[in-house]
């Protein structure tokens, strides 16, 4: 169950050097509804200095604009060409420098626990990653964007809206119900019925 927040605004990011996605979210108690999402578009750039400095630009526009309480951002991943995820890690880093300059907390999720959030299947296309977030939001045809890097960047807001409220479950859990006990001494009573 999520915890009622009485309004929040969350920006998603998905970073990319030639075109970056964001996505915003108002949520009022428990509902989410869509705000804006489009993409920065980033192709006629030829120097890539300038890309990142055009990037830092227009999230801090989106900031001014939107002002989002909360940044959620797809996270690195790795993949086989070390010059892309090079260019991929500075174009997040860039604009999560824009979220730190207005002190705007940050999440990062790996795209297939975003896919997992929306679909239920880590290995969703990017087509029913859209298709899930029309339906959710109630977004009409002509309001669909024709880059997926916009559905993509709103996917991880809303994500991160789903994450919103429920505790942090620890990376290794216990491997016995003994382990748990003595992990956590607090949580559980040792006293043995009569």
């Amino acid at each position: 169950m999520l915890a009622p927040v009485k309004e929040k605004i969350i920006m998603g990011i998905d970073p990319g050097t030639n075109v970056m996605g964001y996505g915003v979210l108002k949520i009022t108690g428990t509902r989410a509804q869509m705000v804006a999402m489009g993409v920065i578009d980033l192709r006629k750039c030829p120097d890539t200095y300038l890309k990142l400095g055009h990037i830092f630009e227009r999230v801090t526009g989106l900031i001014e604009s939107f002002l989002p309480d909360e940044m959620a951002i797809e996270a690195p991943f790795f993949g086989k060409n070390v010059q892309s995820m090079l260019k991929l890690g500075r174009a997040q880093g860039v604009a999560m420098a824009a979220a730190i300059n207005r002190d705007i907390p940050i999440a990062e999720y790996a795209p297939m626990k975003v896919k997992m959030a929306l679909t239920g299947n880590g290995l969703s296309s990017k087509e029913q990653v859209a298709a899930m977030l029309q339906r959710i939001l109630n977004i009409s045809k002509e309001d669909m964007p024709k880059f997926f890097d916009a559905t993509d960047a709103l996917a991880i807001a809303y994500c991160h809206y789903l994450q919103m409220g429920r505790p942090e479950t620890p990376a290794k859990g216990a491997s016995s119900w003994k382990e748990f006990v003595s992990k956590n001494p607090g949580k559980v009573s040792t006293r043995k019925k009569p």
